[in-house]
């Protein structure tokens, strides 16, 4: 990764993220035709899995719709912090750059700004969110297509790519991050892991990402000010 925001940077960024996405997963007894339409429409891992479980559970299709936006709501902090780099662009480019915005291209691009001192683009950002959906989309076809063929992909070592690529992720902001102290960021890190591990014991599944976000970014505030 460097200084460039071209879109042939933005690929070479974003190559080694999209592994994380080819964990190959069954279709849990859906047609492949809806397994593609759900990544094609929904396009979010979490609240896709989410969705699977409670459709195959025969929930109601409003709780459904609560349980998707409770685990997505994430996405609105996410949004927030990535809007001021695109004062500049129409509503638009704001609102396709907003639609395509996951997890894993968030992490890169938080990445990507230790190396630019702060700047960001539309044609990196869209390039990078255009190259990770489409590699989305493309892996869940071979998942729906492929998965009845692997009894149990956690025996390929499939289930731990995208945390795999996570790791990878949080290694390299920590490395690269020149403003916040490298102590601080390993007590954060720590911090969050102890707060997940307690909040998926009290709280709903939907909840916890929301509610381990908000949490650990007080918390984390709070230290920075007294003691850092």
């Amino acid at each position: 990764m460097d200084n460039s925001l071209t879109k042939r940077a933005a690929v070479v960024d974003t190559l080694p993220t999209v592994f994380g996405y080819l964990g190959i997963a069954r279709a849990s007894g859906f047609s492949t035709i809806t397994v593609i339409l759900m990544s094609v429409i929904i396009y979010a891992g979490s609240a896709q899995f989410t969705t699977v479980s409670m459709l195959a559970a025969g929930s109601p299709i409003a709780s459904i719709v609560f349980a998707t936006f409770m685990v997505n709501s994430r996405m609105i902090l996410m949004s927030t912090t990535v809007a001021p780099y695109f004062k500049k662009d129409s509503l638009g480019k704001g609102m396709l750059i907003g639609t395509l915005l996951t997890d894993e291209s968030f992490a890169l691009a938080m990445n990507k700004l230790n190396y630019t001192n702060g700047k960001m683009n539309f044609s990196w950002f869209n390039t990078k969110n255009i190259i990770s959906y489409s590699t989305w989309v493309i892996a869940t076809m071979i998942g729906a297509l492929l998965g009845n063929f692997i009894e149990d992909p956690k025996k390929l070592g499939l289930d731990f790519a995208n945390v795999a690529m996570f790791i990878g992720l949080l290694y390299l902001q920590v490395k690269s991050d020149k403003d916040l102290n490298k102590l601080l960021q390993v007590i954060v890190v720590l911090l969050t892991l102890v707060l997940t591990y307690i909040s998926t014991i009290i709280l709903p599944a939907s909840l916890v990402i929301i509610a381990v976000t908000l949490i650990g970014c007080i918390l984390g505030m709070v230290i920075k000010h007294v003691f850092f």
